[in-house]
């Protein structure tokens, strides 16, 4: 079987949306499949039309640059375009099997319009709704012009494509809320590569020292910082928890549009000497900073986008035999059941944080439950092997179809 998946962007670039497409590619490799995958023009870091990053070769699509192409509303029609056209090419030589195009719609856009004249099923894969990414990034205003457009756009995809997968239940509801047939959704939900985090190693102490962790107690968040991440509201807990837990620090691993503003929040509050800024550091040496954190923590922010979809973080930490708090948005809650394999805390709010976490760290004996719970959890029900093993009968049903059609 030969799958075509059609991306946003990919590697090298380091995201929890390549992360999970490069999940997905191995997987179905080690099922016999043949994988080709193409990125959109808003791939960044690339001016070649085909490039090999490790293992893979990745189809890239040309960029515009003219003026037009840079008017809101108007580039995005560029960005469909230019994929469509990128597509009819790459089905021609490919002759894929399957379409799979992976969110936003201005991917299943160009799959359908390639369809239409290929008969090549679709299967569009939602892993988030862009225009609630959009709103919290600051590129749109909820319910605005771009909003609704971008809504429209997702609506016009799923009421067309064969086939719809995404990553959660949350989202999943979300679609058949919008009309669309609930049998014709099917959830593939993310991750971890058990295999990958089998191992567990003891912390860095030169590390340790250099930051000036030594003999503390450190919680901490490693990933990107988005405003919906809520990291302000794990500042502002500090404070709270420092008068019972005066050897606490918060360790935070990464960068982002809020890396400034964070900065400055520590430094309103007083806790410039409690809080660590790493900025963002190599891939092949996070592993380094997650062993010195005693308990991670992600207070994400109460929203559609957080409240619709799950995060890869948690799963990673389960996977780790990490201990874990985060605040009780739905995408959360699609994982983690409170005191069996992590702490849930009241979104949003400081207080609720600095109560369950400080009850956290004064109950390291529970520590261990929480670490097997959580490692249980993602061995027997969220590893890429199963979940990527449900897209066999939908592909299989697409082509069964089409030879019955």
């Amino acid at each position: 079987m030969r799958i075509l998946h059609i991306l946003d962007h990919s590697i090298p670039l380091h995201s929890g949306y390549t992360f999970r497409t490069l999940a997905i590619l191995k997987e179905q490799r080690a099922l016999g499949w043949e994988t080709f995958h193409v990125t959109s023009a808003k791939h960044a870091g690339s001016a070649v039309l085909e490039e090999d990053v490790d293992d893979w070769r990745f189809f890239r699509t040309p960029k515009h640059t003219n003026f037009v192409n840079r008017l809101p509303i108007l580039n995005q029609i560029s960005v469909i375009d230019g994929l469509t056209n990128r597509l009819a090419e790459l089905v021609q030589s490919i002759k894929p099997d399957i379409l799979h195009a992976h969110s936003p719609a201005l991917n299943a856009i160009p799959a359908l319009r390639v369809a239409r004249q290929s008969g090549i099923p679709v299967v569009y894969e939602v892993r988030a709704f862009w225009e609630d990414a959009a709103v919290d990034h600051g590129t749109s205003r909820e319910w605005g012009m771009r909003y609704r457009l971008t809504r429209s756009l997702e609506n016009y995809a799923l009421r067309h494509v064969d086939a719809i997968t995404t990553i959660c239940e949350g989202l999943r509801n979300d679609m058949i809320g919008r009309g669309i047939a609930p049998e014709k959704i099917t959830t593939v939900p993310n991750a971890v590569d058990i295999e990958q985090f089998a191992s567990t190693y003891p912390a860095d102490e030169s590390l340790r020292e250099r930051l000036g962790l030594k003999h503390k107690q450190v919680i901490g968040f490693i990933g990107s910082f988005y405003a919906y991440e809520g990291l302000d509201i794990l500042l502002q807990a500090l404070p709270l928890m420092s008068p019972h837990h005066p050897d606490l620090r918060v360790l935070l691993v990464g960068g982002g549009p809020q890396d400034k503003q964070l900065r400055q929040l520590a430094s309103q509050l007083g806790i410039e000497d409690k809080v660590i800024f790493t900025g963002r550091v190599p891939h092949d040496q996070v592993q380094y900073y997650y062993d010195l954190i005693d308990v991670l923590v992600y207070p994400r922010l109460s929203m559609r986008l957080t409240d619709l979809v799950t995060p890869l973080k948690p799963l990673e930490a389960m996977a780790q035999g990490r201990v874990l708090a985060a605040s009780d948005v739905g995408g959360h809650r699609e994982l983690i059941r409170d005191d069996h394999n992590g702490i849930l805390f009241k979104a949003g709010d400081p207080h609720s944080l600095a109560e369950k976490v400080g009850a956290l760290l004064n109950t390291p004996r529970q520590w261990e439950a929480l670490r097997r719970a959580g490692r249980e959890f993602v061995e027997t029900e969220r590893n890429w092997r199963k979940s990527v093993a449900r897209y066999q009968p939908i592909y299989h049903g697409l082509l069964d179809k089409q030879k019955d059609g």
